[in-house]
C-alpha cells in the first residue's frame, strides 16, 4: 500500500485529491497538512511514501518544507511531488534543486496524478507534460561554470553516456533506443549512476549532469 500525505492550504484541493487517491486499491492518504510546518511534523511522525506538497503555503512554504524533508537522512525514502497552479511557476527550478522528485500542476488529469504517485515510489522522476524540456532549458540558462567533475571519475564511460542522456531529458525507453540496449539495461545503468553519485532520484541526476559540466547549454536535442 502506497501511503500519501497531502500538504495544501486549500481544504477543497485536499478533499479532491483524497477522494481520488483513497479510491485506489494500492493507495491510501495517511494524513493531511494545511501548512508547511504541519507537513514536516506529520512527515516525521508518519514517514509516508509520497508527499504531495503545494509550493505556496503559510507558516512554511513548500520549498522550505521540502528542503527540511530531503535534508533529513531519516526521511530519505520519502518522495516529494510539488504541486502548483501554473506549469511555468518561477519556483519549479528551485523545487527540483531542493530535492523534489516531481512536479505537477493542480489541474493534472486524475490518471496522470495516479501515475505520478506510483512512478515516484518506483524511483522515477515525474514532471507534467511539457515541463521537462522547459525545465532543462532553465537549467541551461542558469548554469554557471561547471563544478569540479571529480564525482564523475567514479562512473564508467557508459554510465557517463547514460547520465548525459538523462540530462537532456530522455526516458529509459528513449535511452534504450539511442544506445540499442533493452529498457531494463538502461534503467540499471541509470540506477547505478544514481547510487555512485548519491543522487536522491532522477531529477537530481539532471541537476548533477549540468552542474558537473557533463551536459551544457544547447545540448537539448
Amino acid at each position: 500500500m502506497i501511503r500519501v500525505l497531502l500538504a495544501d492550504d486549500q481544504s477543497l484541493v485536499r478533499a479532491g485529491f483524497r477522494a481520488l487517491l483513497d479510491a485506489q486499491p494500492d493507495i491510501e492518504v495517511a494524513a493531511e497538512a494545511a501548512d508547511g510546518e504541519e507537513a514536516v511534523r506529520r512527515i516525521r511522525e508518519l514517514r509516508p511514501d509520497v508527499v504531495l506538497m503545494d509550493i505556496r503555503m503559510p507558516a512554511l512554504d513548500g520549498l522550505a518544507a521540502t528542503r527540511k524533508v530531503t535534508g533529513d537522512a531519516g526521511l530519505k525514502d520519502v518522495k516529494v511531488v510539488m504541486l502548483t497552479t501554473f506549469e511555468l511557476d518561477e519556483y519549479v527550478f528551485e523545487a527540483i534543486r531542493s530535492g523534489a522528485s516531481g512536479f505537477l500542476v493542480k489541474d493534472t488529469e486524475p490518471d496522470e496524478l495516479l501515475r505520478a504517485v506510483r512512478a515516484v515510489v518506483a524511483g522515477d522522476a515525474l514532471l507534467s507534460p511539457g515541463v521537462t524540456r522547459r525545465l532543462i532549458a532553465e537549467f541551461a540558462a542558469r548554469s554557471k561554470e561547471p563544478a569540479a567533475a571529480d564525482a564523475l571519475a567514479r562512473l564508467t564511460e557508459r554510465e557517463r553516456e547514460v547520465m548525459a542522456l538523462v540530462g537532456i531529458g530522455l526516458s529509459n525507453e528513449e535511452i534504450a533506443r539511442r544506445l540499442v540496449v533493452s529498457p531494463l539495461t538502461a534503467k540499471t545503468h541509470v540506477s547505478r549512476t544514481m547510487v555512485k553519485l548519491g543522487a536522491r532520484d532522477r531529477a537530481q541526476l539532471v541537476v548533477l549532469a549540468y552542474e558537473s559540466g557533463l551536459v551544457r547549454p544547447g545540448w537539448l536535442g
